[in-house]
């Protein structure tokens, strides 16, 4: 039986050679193959959280358009009226003039007449307003809204205030009333039973911000807050 003739030494230095080069390029791959995953979960989380992004804000935008639709928006009239005739309007010849303290008004609840030298700032109110303010603001062409909070229910008062427009309207209760909803402009009133009467929307476009008070274009703003004003 014959030897196995030994390996030359340039060979053993060749084999260790490219042992080595196989062991690098396996070492090249196996960083590559890391590369490619770790890429490609980046990738991956980058849609994720791109779609994450897109879909939390359609849900945003979704809810602003929800909230601005389901929000009651203020009504809108025109300012000042063209002298259209409404059932059941009064009208009154009260004079005006800044006093001091308590004033006997001929109408309830007041639609014109001598009154406080401080407006009252326009808005909504749970309490009761003072008279001799509320009176100056009408001078301003604003529309006082009255309603008796025993006749009237939570329902018919949202239905009341979305009748409203944003500025130059005040909403208070009164005790009194001789009806459920009087309306008051500066020497106009009309009396109503129901909250859904068309003739509120009249009214305002008829007396709402009118030129034909003392003081038209005067301010609703800036003066007085009575106790109980919501906004």
């Amino acid at each position: 039986m014959s030897a196995t003739p030994p390996i030359p030494p340039k060979a053993k230095q060749q084999a260790k050679q490219q042992s080595i080069k196989e062991q690098r390029a396996a070492e090249r791959q196996r960083k590559l193959e890391e590369f490619r995953k770790k890429e490609a979960r980046a990738k991956r989380n980058r849609k994720i959280v791109l779609w994450s992004s897109i879909t939390g804000g359609v849900a945003v935008i979704a809810l602003l358009v929800t909230a601005i639709v389901l929000t009651p928006q203020p009504a809108s009239y025109g300012a000042g009226g063209d002298g259209a005739s409404i059932e059941g309007v009064e009208t009154f010849e009260n004079g005006a003039g800044h006093v001091e303290g308590v004033v006997d008004y001929a109408q309830t609840p007041p639609a014109g007449g001598e009154h406080n030298q401080v407006w009252l700032n326009c808005g909504v109110y749970e309490q009761p307003v003072p008279n001799e303010n509320a009176v100056h603001s009408l001078e301003h062409g604003a529309i006082w809204v009255t309603y008796d909070a025993a006749k009237l229910s939570d329902d018919e008062l949202a239905t009341l205030k979305s009748k409203l427009p944003s500025s130059y309207v005040v909403l208070s209760p009164f005790e009194g009333l001789p009806s459920p909803i009087v309306l008051s402009g500066w020497n106009t009133q009309l009396k109503l039973d129901d909250a859904d009467d068309p003739r509120i929307a009249d009214f305002f476009e008829e007396y709402w911000q009118s030129r034909n008070v003392p003081e038209p274009g005067a301010l609703c703003t800036g003066a007085f807050d009575a106790p109980g004003k919501v906004s």
